[in-house]
C-alpha cells in the first residue's frame, strides 16, 4: 500500500512526501505585499511535501479580499523570494496559487474604485472580507459588470505573468485556482455564466477561458511545474452547474495534453460535507481520473476536503497520489510529523482565522517545543 509519507513524483516537484498543505487565506499581506510575518509562517510548515500557498492575486483587478498577497510587481516578486529562500532552506517545496476572484469582490479592493469583473453581470450572493477600523468584517460583494470580449485576453496575459513573477520569486511552480466560485469556476458554470458569446453556452465555451489560461501558463514556464485546483460540485460564492459530470470530463479531456504537474480536486462542498452533489447524481471523482489518465494527463492526483491520515490512507489505496490538509496545517505546522506518529493534534482558533498578527498564525507549538 502507498504511504503518505513515500516520496512521490509531481511533474517537474520531487516531493518528500504526499502530505500537501492546501492553499489558506489568512488577510495578513498588508498593501498585497507578504511580510516577514508570512516568511516564518511557511518556514514553520516546511516539512510538508509540498506548500500551496494562500490564493495570490494576479493583478490589482484579481483582489477579493482585504489584505491578501499579489504577484504582480517587482516588490511582490522580492517580498516573496524571502519566503521561498526560507522554505528551500528547510527542505521544502512551495507553489503559489494564482487567483483572479472576479465577482467575489468589493468596489474599495478594486481599482479606482471600480465594479469587479464577471463572465456575466450577476451578483454572487456571498460575502468577502474588508478590514474596517483594524478588524476583518464580513461585508456583501459588489455588483459587477461582464467582462469584453476584447478583454479577455489581457485576463490570460495576466496569469501568464503572474506564473512567470513566480519562478523569478523562486517558487517551484504554480497552482492555478480555478475552483471555488472564482473567476475560473465563474466561466465553467452555468448558473454564473450566462455569455452568448464563443465564451458561454456549451460545455466547450464555458470552458475556454480555463483551457486558454492553462495553455499560456504552462507555455510560460512548463506543464511540470504547474498545478490546477477544481472544485466540481461545491457551491462555494454562489455557483452551481446542472451536469457537473459533463463539464469536468470535457475539462479533463482538455487538460491531459499539456502534461501538468497534478491537478487539485476539492472533493464535494469546500469545507462541507464531502457527499454534496450538483445535478441529479453524486460526482463520479475516479471516473474523471480515468477520463484525465485517458486524455493523457500524466499529473498527480490531489484529493482534498476533511481529510485525516486513515480518510487519506483510503483514497491513496483507491488512486489517489498526494493529500490535501488545510485546517489542520494551521494548527499544526509539523503536520507530517504528527500524522506519522499518531500525536495529538493542536485545535485550530477560528476566531484568528482572517486577519491579525502572531497569534493564531505563527505561535502554535511543534512537538519539539510543546
Amino acid at each position: 500500500m502507498t504511504s503518505l509519507f513515500e516520496p512521490v513524483q509531481a511533474g517537474s516537484l520531487h516531493l518528500s512526501n504526499r502530505v500537501v498543505m492546501a492553499p489558506l487565506t489568512r488577510n495578513r499581506a498588508p498593501g498585497a505585499i507578504p511580510n516577514d510575518l508570512m516568511t516564518t509562517y511557511y518556514r514553520q510548515r516546511a516539512s510538508a511535501g509540498l506548500i500551496v500557498t494562500e490564493a495570490t492575486a494576479i493583478s490589482h483587478q484579481g483582489q477579493g479580499y482585504a489584505d491578501v498577497p499579489g504577484i504582480w510587481s517587482p516588490e511582490q516578486v522580492a517580498a516573496w523570494k524571502k519566503v521561498t529562500d526560507a522554505v528551500h532552506a528547510e527542505g521544502g517545496t512551495i507553489v503559489v496559487q494564482l487567483w483572479h476572484v472576479g465577482r467575489v469582490s468589493h468596489v474599495d479592493l478594486q481599482p479606482d474604485g471600480q465594479a469587479p469583473v464577471a463572465p456575466s453581470a450577476i451578483a454572487a450572493k456571498t460575502r468577502t472580507v474588508l478590514i474596517q477600523d483594524g478588524v476583518p468584517a464580513f461585508v456583501p460583494t459588489s455588483e459587477p459588470r461582464a467582462l469584453r470580449l476584447d478583454e479577455l485576453p489581457g485576463i490570460v496575459a495576466d496569469y501568464r505573468h503572474a506564473a512567470r513573477c513566480a519562478i523569478e520569486a523562486g517558487f517551484d511552480g504554480v497552482e492555478v485556482h480555478g475552483a471555488n466560485g472564482y473567476l475560473l469556476d465563474q466561466f465553467l458554470r452555468s448558473s454564473s455564466n450566462h455569455r452568448t458569446d464563443a465564451y458561454g453556452g456549451s460545455i466547450e465555451n464555458r470552458a475556454r477561458l480555463l483551457v486558454e489560461v492553462m495553455q499560456a501558463v504552462t507555455d510560460a514556464i512548463g506543464g511540470g511545474r504547474v498545478g490546477l485546483r477544481l472544485s466540481p460540485v461545491t457551491p462555494a460564492n454562489d455557483v452551481f452547474d446542472d451536469q457537473p459530470q459533463a463539464l469536468f470530463a470535457h475539462v479533463m479531456d482538455r487538460l491531459g495534453p499539456l502534461q501538468l504537474a497534478y491537478l487539485h480536486l476539492i472533493e464535494g462542498a469546500t469545507g462541507g460535507a464531502r457527499d454534496h452533489v450538483q445535478g441529479d447524481t453524486p460526482l463520479d471523482y475516479d471516473a474523471l481520473r480515468e477520463r484525465y489518465r485517458a486524455a493523457g494527463g500524466t499529473g498527480a492526483w490531489m484529493v482534498n476536503n476533511g481529510y485525516d491520515r486513515p480518510l487519506a490512507e483510503q483514497s491513496l489505496a483507491r488512486g489517489a497520489d498526494l493529500v490535501a490538509f488545510g485546517r489542520l496545517f494551521i494548527a499544526n505546522p509539523d503536520l507530517p510529523r504528527r500524522l506519522r506518529e499518531g500525536s495529538e493534534l493542536n485545535t485550530p482558533d477560528r476566531t484568528t482565522f482572517y486577519g491579525g498578527a502572531a497569534k493564531g498564525y505563527t505561535d502554535y507549538p511543534a512537538l519539539t517545543a510543546a
